[in-house]
């Protein structure tokens, strides 16, 4: 397919997605279904337009000043896949699947509305009513952080030591562009492309099939290397879901002691079980909401909670989420996680810890809640993550957001990873 059959099928998939509200990769698994003469390339390019154009939907809609599907598209091209509005005019010329021109009243505002000079929530490609909580969170620099989300992501993987050193993934992986990430101690990555560029199915390779490495996000790596679980220990995963962060926790334990990976959602846990067997663990259980766990209340050394949340922080690989967002949505997050921090209490023993894990950016969800819990739970003290931060990534690296030390906050802008909040709670015994 031509650049312009390519466009034309990334303005299908967006105009898919509004009108029947489907998650992004659904759409552009149904257009592939139906056009199957396109290539690997064609689709690669095409998911790379959508991506591109919800990353950054408020801002290059406010340069169209138009909210049509296909001026968002052109806008992509023109704004960060290298065409002018020449060249883009010229690569459509003459194909018949390609959207219609840019026409002169286009190219005009295109070239005479700059992006300095809109509203602040649209530079930083923000709804509005979100603009207080990033203010709140990371002050002056709110703007940079947001815009940051906007970004393509690399793909990360983790090493699993239990079968194999990061040195070892690292040459098996050399061929796809994976290199060992700076920060995390274990994981690997592949920078992000540009333009319709693919990135690698490194699924496919033998490396993944044995389980010599996950898929995860250096973010996620980081929050299950700051849990700091020992080997020996009893550790409860309360949110467990597929398990990317048992299997973390497994390997730093080195198979020894227990974890007990609950969730209170069969489905979500479906996929761990064949995880669980590829990566070699073999300190695991599985619970499900049909399980008795009450045999577990006042022995866990650690009780880890990777609560549900709005996921602002996976914004840059789910960017049609930030537009979905609502007052609403937040309101019962905020909800769900006093629930399941209420829940953990009970398990934590006497000298324990309470880890609280979300993929969020919101002081609502972060640092409030735990103000509150920890109000409400006076047996309960927040402790120094920064402190273990140091101890395993050193001072010479990016750093986290972080007040006092205490609780912190990885962003794409200032730890090059999708956003988490960390947070750990000794039991005062």
């Amino acid at each position: 397919m031509r650049l312009g059959g390519r466009a034309n099928a990334a303005i299908e998939v967006l105009n898919d997605i509004d009108k029947r509200s489907r998650p992004v990769s659904e759409a552009l698994k149904g257009w592939g279904l139906d056009h199957r003469f396109a290539g690997s390339g064609d689709r690669a390019a095409i998911g790379n337009i959508v991506y591109d154009a919800l990353r950054s939907k408020r801002s290059l809609q406010w340069r169209m000043d138009s909210d049509s599907t296909r001026k968002l598209v052109l806008a992509v091209l023109l704004d960060s896949w290298g065409f002018s509005p020449e060249t883009l005019n010229a690569a459509f010329d003459g194909d018949k699947f390609a959207p219609d021109l840019l026409t002169d009243d286009e190219i005009a505002k295109w070239t005479s509305r700059k992006l300095a000079d809109a509203p602040p929530a649209v530079q930083a490609d923000l709804p509005d009513w979100l603009v207080p909580s990033f203010e709140a969170n990371f002050a002056d620099e709110w703007m940079e952080e947001a815009k940051a989300f906007s970004q393509r992501p690399p793909v990360d993987m983790r090493a699993n030591t239990l079968k194999a050193s990061r040195d070892k993934v690292a040459k098996a992986l050399a061929k796809a562009g994976a290199v060992p990430d700076p920060l995390t101690r274990f994981g690997l990555r592949v920078a992000a492309g540009e333009g319709p560029s693919r990135q690698p199915n490194v699924q496919s390779e033998g490396a993944f099939q044995r389980g010599q490495f996950e898929i995860q996000d250096a973010g996620s790596q980081i929050v299950s290397d700051l849990v700091f679980a020992r080997p020996g220990e009893q550790v409860l995963d309360l949110c467990a879901g597929a398990g990317g962060k048992t299997l973390a926790l497994a390997a730093v334990m080195e198979n020894k002691g227990q974890i007990h990976a609950y969730d209170s959602n069969k489905q979500r846990l479906k996929p761990i079980y064949d995880r669980l067997k590829r990566a070699g663990v073999h300190n695991a259980q599985v619970h499900g909401p049909d399980d008795d766990i009450s045999d577990l209340v006042g022995k866990m050394d650690r009780v880890v909670i990777d609560a549900p949340c709005t996921g602002t922080g996976t914004w840059r690989r789910h960017p049609h989420a930030k537009w979905k967002l609502s007052r609403e949505m937040l309101e019962n997050r905020l909800t769900e996680q006093e629930e399941v921090l209420s829940q953990a209490v009970p398990f934590v023993k006497p000298g324990g810890f309470l880890i609280y894990i979300t993929c969020s950016v919101l002081p609502e969800e972060n640092e409030n809640q735990i103000v509150a819990f920890t109000t409400d739970n006076p047996q309960f003290e927040l402790l120094s993550s920064g402190e273990v931060w140091q101890d395993l990534f050193g001072f010479d690296k990016p750093q986290p957001w972080s007040s006092d030390m205490k609780s912190i906050t990885l962003t794409p802008a200032s730890t090059g990873t999708d956003g988490f909040y960390f947070a750990v709670m000794g039991h005062r015994g």
